[in-house]
């Protein structure tokens, strides 16, 4: 394996997309070589014209920008379509997630004991910022409901950390669907349902509030708890 690919779904983050994509680049990839892919999902605050930016100066960043805004599952079918690595990896692009945890997120794919690996903010002993207690409650409930229609026992469906070996999404990329928020857990259902091995290792997690940025809400949760029916019970 030479090649990883980080796929960043964007939507109006202007404000963190210089220092997202410096965390990035400094981060640790295990001797890989990064391909940054950044899918702009229709942003009107600037960030479009950032990403074009951060593409013409880098020659291992790449620009993908969507017609118009579709939601992040659009943007990541799209990111997991375009992408040439041999592993994939998730990024969102408001850093709540740290890409010094890149590493231990590697490491079972690289180690060949596992080809997708999730990672968990409940689990470890990073540091987390204390938020939404109902998120957490729906995160659980979520991770539940997917957990008993999977049978798998993750501690976080709902994560954005997510790796893949590119064999993994070469097989279930022509079945995603989801547009929005609920292509985790149909990302989930159909890795599942393939029996790949899967491994969750634990992060750190820096939320946001709803003042500086943050996105998803409860019609998102009541569309996950939908896709988590369909795609498990209905593939």
């Amino acid at each position: 394996m030479k090649t990883l690919s980080i796929i960043v779904p964007v939507y109006n983050e202007k404000a963190t997309l210089p220092a997202l994509l410096e965390a990035v680049e400094k981060a640790d990839s295990l001797g890989l070589e990064k391909e940054i892919l950044l899918v702009d999902d229709g942003s009107t605050d600037g960030s479009r014209e950032l990403v074009q930016e951060m593409a013409r100066e880098k020659p291992h960043v790449r620009a993908l920008l969507q017609e118009r805004n579709q939601g992040k599952g659009a943007a990541l079918r799209r990111g997991f379509a375009e992408a040439r690595g041999d592993i994939l990896l998730v990024q969102d692009a408001d850093l709540e997630y740290d890409p010094r945890e890149y590493p231990v997120l590697l490491r079972p794919i690289l180690e060949n004991k596992a080809d997708v690996v999730y990672g968990s903010r409940f689990m470890g002993e990073g540091p987390h910022r204390v938020l939404y207690f109902w998120h957490f409650v729906a995160n659980k409930l979520l991770t539940l409901f997917s957990n008993c229609l999977s049978n798998l026992n993750l501690s976080d469906m709902e994560t954005c950390y997510k790796v893949f070996r590119a064999e993994v999404i070469r097989e279930i990329l022509p079945r995603l669907k989801s547009n929005r928020f609920g292509i985790e857990p149909e990302i989930t259902a159909r890795v599942a349902r393939k029996k790949f091995r899967v491994f969750e290792v634990g992060i750190s997690y820096a939320g946001r509030t709803y003042e500086e940025g943050k996105k998803i809400g409860f019609k998102d949760a009541l569309e996950a708890l939908w896709c988590i029916f369909r795609f498990n019970l209905f593939p």
